[in-house]
């Protein structure tokens, strides 16, 4: 069976990986994060939602922090994020996709590429010693998003032209 890299798990290894809180730090506070880890070290938002839990059924509020599963779902989550329209998703910087083409670039405010290979965390709190295998995105939906993105200094902002420059 041929399985497109994007779509593989590393190695095997966890299909649980947590944003390093530094990035939270930096873009947040969040409202509401609907794709938490049940065990994770920190908090992202006020709210967290988290297995058994479906947050993509959930209405959304406020603020949110996304960071979705990986695989191929990512779409739905990233469609919710842009009708919801205020928020930040870390997702593969994957341009040319078809979930890029659909969900950011028609509807987000900025987008931050991030510089070097990035390294999740695992729920423990323990970064992993395996980088995320492809450059990744903050994708910002709302110009407070957009603003907070580009005050935070963690890589190259662009911001789209659907920007609302208030």
């Amino acid at each position: 069976m041929s399985r497109k890299i994007h779509t593989k798990p590393v190695n095997g290894l966890s299909s649980d990986w947590i944003a390093p809180p530094s990035i939270i730090k930096a873009l947040g506070p969040f409202t509401f994060d609907p794709c938490a880890h049940p065990g994770q070290f920190y908090k992202t938002a006020d709210i967290m939602i988290s297995p058994p839990v479906d947050g993509l059924s959930l209405k959304w509020r406020g603020s949110v922090w996304l960071n979705p599963p990986y695989g191929s779902e990512i779409r739905k989550w990233l469609a919710k994020m842009a009708l919801h329209g205020n928020g930040i998703a870390l997702v593969h910087a994957r341009t040319e996709t078809r979930m890029f083409t659909k969900y950011v670039w028609p509807r987000a405010a900025a987008i931050c590429f991030l510089e070097g290979r990035f390294h999740f965390h695992y729920p423990s709190g323990e970064r992993s010693k395996l980088n995320s295998g492809a450059p990744v995105a903050l994708i910002a939906y709302g110009s407070w998003n957009a603003r907070a993105l580009r005050q935070s200094r963690l890589g190259v902002v662009l911001s789209v032209p659907n920007d609302d420059p208030s």
